[in-house]
């Protein structure tokens, strides 16, 4: 789901924080920010203080987490509050959330920009959370024995209550908040350890289940505001496009259209409700200047890329010498892979609400966004704002995916509303959507190996072409011009070759792209592991076997590799036309394998019958969250392989809705089983792994029932039944 994650970035701007503040009410509030291994100081303030994120505890008993990171139906608000609760020594039933304001400063530590995505959440959240219910609980044992004149150590916390075992004496931590508030900071955070833990570890019902079960949890299409209008988009159909004229006058006389606003690329019917302005819209004549990219076409696109391959490229990898060992091989195993343009399709259309006050000189906007201070800061300068000026509400988000790391539509929504007296809801709707996405990027991809003897890669090559989205998002990532995410999983691979090479050659072309769950690892294991089964292939050698025999370094990889093997039943015989595929994932610090089983039809039309998934992804904190994630993401990741492309035919986007951007139904899912491998390591990501991990598994299988190598997805059903 999103923009990647690089510890090595962290590692140069460590910095960490605590600070224990009185409320006005006469509360604690919590909030600190750490990495591991790093010290930190602070002193009790009289009042609360802006913080990275922030536990308060009320007089009453009440207790509230301010979230850092975005709910988008990833779980982050039950185990970013499990980490909390779990050292504070609270019920879970007890912890109120609420989103946090936009605020780089605050809410951006690590990196000074406040989003949710890449895989991050829990890995930056780990200690920093538990650190801060831990520094919480120990300063209202303090206090606590302070009251009672006895040592804390003879006093532990249990369900909000500090105990003094010895007298039976017990207080509920509202009572002791004004006390530990005024108490210095403890000189050491005295974690648990993982033996101990109540509540880590441990499947536990999400919090946001009950509001999204029975209505009652608002998202940023939700939002209704007094006097409020609705508007609908027409943007530009062609690549680059720009509005030349519109005739308005029918649209003009329906019923509940109230006017018509024209932006640059795009125009707008405002009306009393979606429907008034849906059918205002369709009435408008609108001509287009298509600019230079009138004819722009799929084939154009992959043509660029291609021919980008033979570009030098930025190397962030380099064992040995693979160049010289694959120039000196003239029997060198070689293909070139594509991975086609796609669209997020989140299940909430792009939206948002804002409100503009001309005479006040101020705004409101109400919106889902993973990226809450961008979203008010450039909404802010379309409105000639101060940042401050702008209040943002950020709500639930119904599929984020990567799409909503982007303001676009908050932008256009604000350009939208400073021409419009009223409060303003805009809403994309579903080919609005489709044919305005940022994609995820067309990626080409050259591979190559030679092999020894015994058939075993001792160089290989990874060549990738395409957009750069971090040069686009966030430049301060590119490593000397390097764009990481697009060669993570690659500089990672994880088989013993001696000689390995991944280079990549920026081409963005003429098509807006973005981050797409999974991101670059998506791209390259799909690429890469769908190789490694070409050499096995090649060389007649069982893929499992084949890919052991290179990770006999890799004792967590080997391991969910030999696991998920087992629990699929690998070289038992499958009924004819009928194919088992398999492929290895490392990325985001998490180790995954899967099995996947599949049957082709007489019409090639491919059946996944089944998938087993084996993750290594370090402590683990809900483990429902985190088979939930791997359902969802293989899910998505089948969607892709399956039916997954967008298409280009003279400079528009071919596909319009769910009726020729096919999602994978529930009668097409396939049984799903997943195993997590028990681990003390360091929490790795898992929001995006599933989806990383099941194109090649998936491509993998189709060969073994088809014998029909596909290096450029969707499965085109017309293409495997010639095979």
């Amino acid at each position: 789901m999103n923009a990647p994650f690089h510890p090595g970035s962290i590692e140069q701007s460590r910095r960490s924080f605590l600070k224990i503040a009185a409320a006005a009410g006469g509360g604690l509030m919590v909030g600190f920010w750490s990495l591991p291994g790093e010290t930190f100081a602070a002193t009790a303030a009289a009042a609360p203080a802006d913080l990275n994120a922030f536990v308060s505890i009320g007089a009453d008993d009440t207790i509230t987490l301010t979230m850092p990171k975005v709910e988008m139906g990833q779980g982050t608000y039950t185990s970013v509050p499990m980490l909390i609760a779990e050292e504070l020594e609270v019920d879970m039933d007890r912890i109120s959330l609420r989103h946090a304001p936009p605020d780089a400063k605050v809410y951006g530590a690590p990196f000074g920009d406040q989003f949710t995505g890449g895989s991050t959440s829990i890995r930056l959240m780990w200690e920093p959370m538990r650190q801060a219910g831990a520094a919480a609980r120990m300063v209202l044992i303090q206090a606590a024995a302070d009251q009672w004149k006895v040592a804390p150590d003879s006093c532990h916390a249990e369900h909000g209550e500090v105990v003094h075992a010895a007298s039976g004496r017990r207080i509920k931590y509202g009572q002791l908040v004004q006390a530990a508030a005024r108490l210095p900071l403890p000189e050491k955070i005295a974690l648990k350890d993982p033996k101990d833990f109540k509540l880590i570890g441990k499947p536990l019902k999400r919090l946001d289940a009950k509001g999204k079960t029975d209505g009652t949890a608002l998202f940023g299409i939700d939002t209704v505001v007094p006097g409020m209008k609705v508007a609908v988009v027409a943007a530009s159909p062609v690549v680059g496009g720009k509005l030349k004229s519109v005739k308005d006058a029918k649209a003009r006389k329906l019923r509940g259209v109230r006017s018509v606003v024209k932006l640059d690329n795009a125009v707008a019917v405002v009306a009393d409700n979606y429907w008034y302005a849906k059918q205002g819209l369709a009435a408008l004549e609108i001509t287009w200047d298509e600019g230079r990219y009138a004819k722009l076409s799929t084939d154009d696109v992959r043509a660029i890329m291609v021919e980008a391959l033979k570009k030098p490229g930025k190397v962030a990898r380099d064992d040995g010498d693979a160049l010289k060992a694959l120039a000196a091989d003239g029997k060198r195993v070689e293909a070139v892979y594509v991975n086609p343009m796609l669209a997020h399709a989140t299940m909430e259309p792009m939206n948002c609400t804002v409100h503009y006050d001309a005479k006040a000189g101020s705004a409101e906007i109400w919106v889902g966004t993973q990226v809450p201070a961008r979203a008010r800061d450039d909404a802010a300068k379309v409105l000639g704002l101060a940042p401050e000026k702008v209040t943002l509400h950020n709500h639930l988000i119904g599929g984020g995916f990567g799409r909503r790391l982007y303001t676009d539509y908050v932008v256009q929504a604000a350009a939208l509303a400073k021409q419009v007296k009223a409060p303003l809801k805009v809403v994309w709707s579903r080919e609005e959507d489709i044919q305005h996405d940022l994609v995820r990027g067309l990626y080409a991809h050259s591979v190559s190996a030679s092999l020894d003897a015994k058939g075993m890669p001792v160089a290989f090559s990874h060549k990738i072409a395409g957009p750069s989205n971090l040069a686009t998002f966030a430049p301060s990532f590119l490593k000397d011009g390097l764009d990481t995410d697009n060669v993570e999983g690659s500089d990672t691979f994880s088989y013993d070759i001696p000689n390995m090479r991944v280079e990549y050659t920026r081409e963005d072309g003429p098509v807006p792209s973005g981050f797409w769950r999974g991101v670059g690892p998506t791209r390259n294991m799909a690429v890469l592991e769908s190789f490694i089964d070409e050499l096995a292939e090649k060389t007649g050698q069982d893929p499992l076997a084949y890919r052991l025999a290179m990770l006999r370094r890799q004792p967590r990889a080997a391991h969910v590799l030999k696991l998920a093997a087992q629990r699929a039943g690998w070289g038992a015989k499958l009924p004819a036309r009928s194919g088992r595929g398999i492929a290895l994932m490392r990325a985001w610090g998490t180790y995954l394998a899967q099995v996947v089983d599949v049957s082709v039809n007489d019409d090639g039309e491919v059946a996944v019958k089944r998938v087993v998934c084996v993750v290594d992804c370090g402590h683990v904190v809900n483990p429902d969250t985190v088979a939930a994630q791997i359902q969802s993401g293989i899910n998505y990741g089948l969607t892709a392989g399956l039916f997954g492309v967008i298409t280009f035919k003279d400079g528009r986007v071919e596909q319009s809705n769910f009726h020729d951007y096919r999602i994978l139904r529930l009668s097409e899912a396939p049984v799903i089983e997943v195993e997590i491998v028990p681990s003390t390591e360091a929490p790795g990501g898992i929001g995006e792994p599933g989806t990383a991990g099941v194109g090649a598994a998936l491509t993998n299988a189709v060969f073994a029932a088809t014998g029909k190598r596909v290096r450029e997805m969707p499965l085109r059903a017309e293409l495997l039944k010639k095979a």
